[in-house]
C-alpha cells in the first residue's frame, strides 16, 4: 500500500533495520505504530505563530508547544514551563523552564526564545495574543531558564494564555531578523513538540514523525502520525468505517453518521478534549439596523427558536441548549440566576408587535460547514416563520460567509466561537465596544455597544479576587441576557470518533491538539 493511501507502519530508519516495518531504534525506545487521523479542511499553513485556525492548531500543536497545558477543569499543567508563580497583586508572573529541552534542529530552548516569541514574533503575527498581552509591561529573561512577565495592571485570566495555540514558542535562532511571514522555515516548521514535521503532500496528507529527543520521558509512544485530507464528509466516514482512519475529530463527519460509526466493532466516540475551547453557537444579530436594533425584536427571536429541537434533531444529541452567552464550561458561568427564554410562539408574536415589526424580510446567513449546520439553519428558519417573521436564507461558501460577516452584510447569521476558559479571554471580545471593527467574523460582529457592559468587562478582567469576579460576571450575564445582543443557541459537544486500539489520545482540555505525544496503539 502506498504511503499516500493510509500507511499503517512507518518507513525504515536510516539503518534500514526493521521489525514488522518498524525501525529497531524506535522499538528499543518502546515506540511503535502509526496513528491515522483526519484534518478537515486542509490547513492554510502549519506555522502556528502565523496561522491559528482550527485545522492548523490540530496538526501544529503537536509540533509546537506553549509554556503550559490545561486539564479538563482548565487548571494549568506543566509543558515547557516546569513551574510558575505570581505575586499577590497578580502583576508579576515568573516561569521556570524545563531544563534540557531542544528544538527539533537540536538547538537548545531557552528563556531568550520565550521573550522573542511573546514579545517580538507573536505581537506582530497573533491578533488574539496581542490583545491578551495588552496588560504586559515587560517580558524579561532573568536567566537561561527563568522568564518574568511584568504587567501594567492585574489581568486575572493571564495564566490561561500560555497554551500552544495561544502562545506557541518559536525558535529565535531561525526567525530573528527575518520577515516572519515569508521565512522559508514556515514551510518546514520547527518546534519542541513530540512530533517533527516530515512531509506535506497537498490535498492528500501531512506526515509527522516522532521526536526522538522529546523532553517528556519515553514520549511519544508512536512512530508517526498522518493527518489525512479528505474533502468529502461521506468519504471521511467511509475511510473510518473501512479501518483506514483511526481518529476523526469533532465535526469531520456528519452528526447523523457518528452514532452508527461508533457502534462498529473496535470503535467508540468521546466528547472529551473540548473543555478549554468551550464551543458556543449563537446567531449574530445585526444590532445596527431595524428591526434587529429593537431589543423586543431580539427577545422575540429567543422565544421563537426551538433550541431543544436544534440539539436533538440537527446535532443528534451532541449539543445542549445554551442559557446565555457564557458556555457552562468556562469560569463564572451562571445559568441559574439569569432570565430564561423558553420557546413560546405567543410571547414571540407579542414582542414582535411591541417592537413594531411590519413583516420586513430578514436575511438568515447559515454557516457553510456541512449538512448539520444546514439542518440547523432550516429549523431556525421554520421557527421564525412560525412566529410570523419573514425569512430569506442567504447561501454562501466559507469565504463568502467570512466576508459577509466581516462587512456586516447580514441580518442574522450562524456562528460558533471558542471561549478559552475565562470570560475575559473568550467572551468579552464579542461584546465590547472596542472590538467593533470591520474585517473579522469573530470579534463584536453584532455591533453591540453599552458603556455599562464595557465597564463591567474591564472590571472583571482586572479584578483578582474570585468572589468579586463572580459577582461582576453575574451582573454582566443578567445584562446580556436581558438585552440579547446575540441569540445564543447551544453548547457544542464535538464528538471524536476513534478506534479503541488507540489509547490515551486525549489528556488535556484541548484534546487532540496537544495530546498525541501520550497516545499509543495496541
Amino acid at each position: 500500500m502506498q504511503r499516500r493511501n493510509f500507511i499503517q507502519l512507518g518507513a525504515s530508519a536510516a539503518t534500514g533495520i526493521t521489525l514488522a516495518g518498524v525501525p529497531l531504534h524506535l522499538l528499543a525506545a518502546g515506540r511503535s505504530g502509526v496513528i491515522n487521523a483526519v484534518v478537515q479542511p486542509e490547513p492554510p499553513g502549519l506555522m502556528l505563530g502565523i496561522v491559528q485556525n482550527g485545522p492548523a492548531a490540530l496538526v501544529a500543536s503537536n509540533i509546537y508547544e506553549g509554556l503550559l497545558r490545561y486539564d479538563e477543569k482548565i487548571n494549568p499543567m506543566p509543558a515547557l514551563a516546569a513551574s510558575w508563580s505570581s505575586n499577590k497583586e497578580g502583576t508579576v508572573y515568573t516561569f521556570k523552564l524545563k531544563p534540557g529541552v531542544t528544538w527539533h534542529d537540536g538547538k537548545p530552548f531557552t528563556s531568550a526564545d520565550v521573550v522573542f516569541s511573546a514579545d517580538v514574533f507573536l505581537r506582530k503575527t497573533h491578533a488574539r495574543l496581542r490583545n491578551n498581552l495588552a496588560s504586559v509591561e515587560s517580558i524579561k529573561a532573568i536567566d537561561p531558564l527563568t522568564v518574568e512577565f511584568k504587567l501594567k495592571y492585574a489581568f486575572a485570566p493571564f495564566i490561561y494564555i500560555f497554551d500552544a495555540a495561544a502562545m506557541p514558542m518559536v525558535p529565535k535562532h531561525i526567525y530573528e531578523g527575518t520577515d516572519f511571514l515569508t521565512n522559508p522555515a514556515n514551510a518546514t516548521p520547527i518546534g519542541t513538540g513530540p512530533f517533527k514535521f516530515k512531509e506535506w503532500v497537498k490535498g492528500s496528507y501531512i506526515h509527522l514523525v516522532a521526536n526522538d529527543k522529546y523532553h517528556v520521558k519515553d514520549q511519544p509512544f508512536v512512530e508517526s502520525v498522518y493527518f489525512h485530507i479528505i474533502p468529502d464528509a461521506g468519504a471521511r466516514a467511509a475511510a473510518f468505517e473501512s479501518g483506514k482512519i483511526d481518529l476523526v475529530p469533532g465535526g469531520a463527519v456528519e452528526y447523523f453518521d457518528v452514532q452508527r460509526l461508533a457502534k462498529l466493532p473496535g470503535c467508540a466516540v468521546t466528547t472529551k478534549g473540548w473543555e478549554f475551547f468551550a464551543p458556543q453557537s449563537w446567531l449574530w444579530i445585526n444590532n445596527r439596523k431595524a428591526p434587529m436594533s429593537n431589543v423586543k425584536f431580539r427577545q422575540a427571536l429567543m422565544h421563537a427558536i426551538d433550541r431543544e429541537a436544534l440539539c436533538k434533531v440537527a446535532w443528534q444529541g451532541f449539543a445542549k441548549p445554551a442559557n446565555g452567552p457564557f458556555n457552562s464550561n468556562i469560569k463564572f458561568s451562571n445559568s441559574t440566576d439569569v432570565a430564561k427564554y423558553p420557546r413560546n410562539l405567543d410571547t414571540a408574536k407579542k414582542l414582535l408587535a411591541e417592537a413594531g415589526y411590519k413583516g420586513e424580510t430578514i436575511r438568515l446567513l447559515p454557516i457553510p460547514y456541512g449538512e448539520t449546520w444546514n439542518r440547523a439553519a432550516e429549523i431556525v428558519r421554520q421557527n421564525l416563520i412560525q412566529a410570523g417573521i419573514k425569512v430569506e436564507t442567504t447561501a454562501t461558501d466559507v469565504a463568502g460567509w467570512n466576508q459577509k460577516l466581516g462587512d456586516w452584510d447580514y441580518d442574522l447569521a450562524f456562528t460558533f466561537v471558542y471561549q478559552y476558559g475565562d470570560p475575559a479571554i473568550g467572551v468579552s471580545r464579542n461584546f465590547t465596544t472596542s472590538n467593533i471593527a470591520k474585517g473579522s467574523p469573530f470579534n463584536n460582529v453584532e455591533g453591540y455597544s453599552n458603556p455599562k457592559a464595557d465597564a463591567l468587562w474591564d472590571s472583571g478582567a482586572k479584578e483578582v479576587d474570585p468572589e468579586k469576579r463572580k459577582a461582576i460576571y453575574l451582573e454582566l450575564q443578567k445584562l446580556l441576557v436581558e438585552e440579547v445582543p446575540v441569540a445564543w443557541l447551544y453548547e457544542i459537544n464535538f464528538p471524536t470518533l476513534y478506534r479503541t486500539k488507540v489509547k490515551n489520545f486525549i489528556s488535556s482540555g484541548v484534546g487532540l491538539n496537544d495530546s498525541l505525544g501520550g497516545a499509543s496503539v495496541s
